[in-house]
């Protein structure tokens, strides 16, 4: 590790805004797993030797004060976290930047003009430094193993961005964006999203944008689309379809879950389905506080249900409080129009909090309830190359 903090090839404070930004490592109590010597050895040894790959997490820091955020991300310059990268055992990370944050220039998210803005500044800064790569292909997921560095994949949880011109698709893909999602909480030119209230399924367009997605081979997400566009869009597809990070309705009642039909359809294409750790999303009625064993229940039911080589992790963590994040732009990042199941709120997810952590405790909890070698490298990251030796040119 070089030590390269982001955006270090600019002045601070002369180029663009500074901030104070939450820490990279000790925002809350480290998570303690119990593991015995040689449990802890063997997972240890798992996760260095294993390809490990996120399907979905933020990999960059947000401003200490939450309320910050819209500010911060409107310099256009959301700051990746090397030395927590650097820490965290993956080989590659699924990276979908601001998202539906991504309020640069407006109030709304998902103008065309700063996602473009929001993939050139990251890159940019990605330009500068040698520990993290960009991956475009699998050949360069096999270099970030090799070479012990850490890949991301860029990618969009909406495809709203490319309105109704399809071409656009192409455009993204020419920039380095191998994963997009159908429709995040509200419905656009290609299909419905989680919050409508009536399910409109996938459009004409969108039919074509799958097509067109399988051609130039940009990964599917169908985490925030409603239930019958990811159907749909299972339907629809050639190639595996990916559930980057949700869960599974039957434990945690809610629209953000998605139902059985839905879960098996993506696993008849091959596909994989993701877990998430996103505050207050993956509860369950054994776990109802948050934390690492709510979403290992979502988990075990996911392997019963569909088997574990179409199974794996897309916790959704970040560097801050996500917590407040969601509180911060409630208004943009809603989930439905059905209320869930009461629970009580974390300040966080206890063993799921941030990208540095994730895989070791995932990694850990797997170990100490038995799983084989072979399934915990699978979960790790197996099923999701056997997915995208099929997807990706």
């Amino acid at each position: 590790m070089t030590g390269y903090r982001a955006y270090s090839y600019l002045a601070a404070g002369v180029d663009y805004p500074e901030f104070e930004l939450a820490p990279e490592f000790g925002r809350v109590p480290a998570y303690s797993a119990g593991l015995p010597p040689d449990q802890q050895e063997r997972a240890g040894r798992l996760l260095a030797d294993s390809v490990v790959i996120s399907l979905h997490d933020h990999p960059v820091r947000f401003p200490a004060r939450m309320e910050e955020t819209p500010q911060y991300n409107r310099t256009g310059r959301q700051h990746t976290a090397y030395a927590g990268l650097a820490a965290s055992g993956m080989t590659v990370v699924f990276d979908n930047m601001m998202d539906g944050t991504a309020c640069v220039t407006g109030n709304a998210p998902w103008r065309w003009t700063d996602i473009i803005t929001d993939l050139g500044m990251r890159q940019a800064d990605l330009a500068h430094q040698h520990d993290v790569l960009v991956v475009r292909r699998l050949a360069d997921i096999e270099d970030a193993h090799r070479t012990n560095r850490v890949g991301i994949v860029f990618g969009l949880e909406a495809a709203t961005p490319i309105e109704n011109e399809i071409d656009r698709l192409d455009v993204l893909y020419g920039l380095g964006v191998r994963q997009i999602g159908i429709a995040y909480s509200d419905s656009n030119a290609l299909g419905s999203g989680l919050s409508e209230a009536i399910d409109g399924g996938l459009t004409t367009f969108g039919r074509r944008a799958v097509e067109r997605m399988n051609r130039l081979g940009l990964a599917i997400d169908v985490s925030h689309s409603s239930d019958r566009t990811s159907l749909d869009v299972c339907d629809r597809s050639s190639q595996p379809v990916f559930m980057t990070h949700a869960g599974a309705r039957a434990v945690w009642d809610t629209p953000r879950m998605k139902p059985d039909d839905v879960l098996r359809a993506i696993a008849r294409t091959g596909g994989v389905i993701g877990m998430s750790a996103a505050p207050h999303t993956t509860l369950s009625a054994a776990h109802p506080l948050h934390s690492i064993d709510s979403v290992m229940d979502h988990f075990r039911y996911c392997v019963d249900l569909v088997g574990i080589e179409h199974v794996a992790f897309g916790p959704d963590t970040l560097y801050g409080d996500h917590v407040r994040l969601h509180t911060v732009f409630a208004g943009l990042l809603g989930h439905g129009t059905r209320s869930s199941p009461p629970f009580e709120k974390v300040p966080y997810v206890d063993g799921l909090e941030n990208p540095t952590e994730n895989f070791a405790n995932i990694c850990g909890w797997m170990v100490r309830h038995g799983f084989s070698d072979v399934e915990i490298r699978a979960v790790l990251g197996g099923n999701i190359l056997r997915a995208l030796a099929d997807v990706w040119v």
